[in-house]
């Protein structure tokens, strides 16, 4: 295995074609990793519209649970932040599996405001056929989410301690246990590594 150096916007263009070459009513893609997600996720739109693909965005920021739930063993706990923070029924209920064979094709883009503490209200929307989703999210794999095509931004220990902002670094504990315990970069479709996030490289299997 080695790591094939590529350009940000080269990787988003080969990352769309292969969403792309997928033949299915609906691709739901999971940009998956401790930072950069939503810069690569916002990148893989354009060239899936011109692909001739209906896009929505998705990010978990606005499918984690209430306040009273993620705090309830305090604001910095490691071990809630890993696990307990993101609202996986309600994304498996509102977003993936309405794309999924049979689906209705309604999704909900966001259910609940983490700032203000407080539910959305916003409504459901139709994704018409042929549409991607595509999902950007901290400690995604693991779960078993309903995905077609899974991509890991994968950061060494230094690295994610720089790009960790500073009042979220008591969180460094959920994503090493995250590395340990699930092996994102062993279950992804795609593993990029994003290190220097102007300067990734995408790694290649051998086959």
């Amino acid at each position: 295995m080695r790591y094939r150096p590529i350009t940000f916007d080269r990787l988003a263009g080969e990352l769309a074609e292969r969403v792309l070459s997928l033949d299915t009513p609906w691709v739901r893609v999971a940009v998956n990793g401790p930072a950069g997600t939503a810069a690569l996720a916002d990148a893989l739109v354009d060239p899936l519209r011109v692909g001739g693909r209906a896009v929505l965005r998705v990010s978990t920021v606005d499918f984690l649970r209430p306040a009273s739930l993620r705090f309830e063993y305090g604001k910095e706990n490691p071990d809630s932040r890993y696990w307990s923070w993101l609202d996986e029924g309600a994304l498996r209920r509102e977003v993936l599996d309405p794309l999924g064979r049979n689906g209705s094709g309604l999704v909900l883009p966001a259910l609940w405001d983490a700032a203000r503490d407080r539910a959305t209200r916003r409504e459901r929307v139709p994704l018409p056929s042929p549409g991607v989703l595509v999902v950007d999210g901290e400690m995604l794999l693991g779960r078993g989410l309903p995905l077609e095509l899974t991509v890991h931004l994968q950061l060494s220990a230094g690295a994610l301690r720089r790009r960790l902002p500073e009042d979220e670094q008591w969180a460094l504990p959920a994503f090493e246990r995250y590395e340990e315990e699930v092996r994102p970069a062993e279950i992804a479709d795609v593993v990029v590594r994003a290190d220097d996030p102007r300067h990734p490289a995408i790694l290649e299997r051998a086959v």
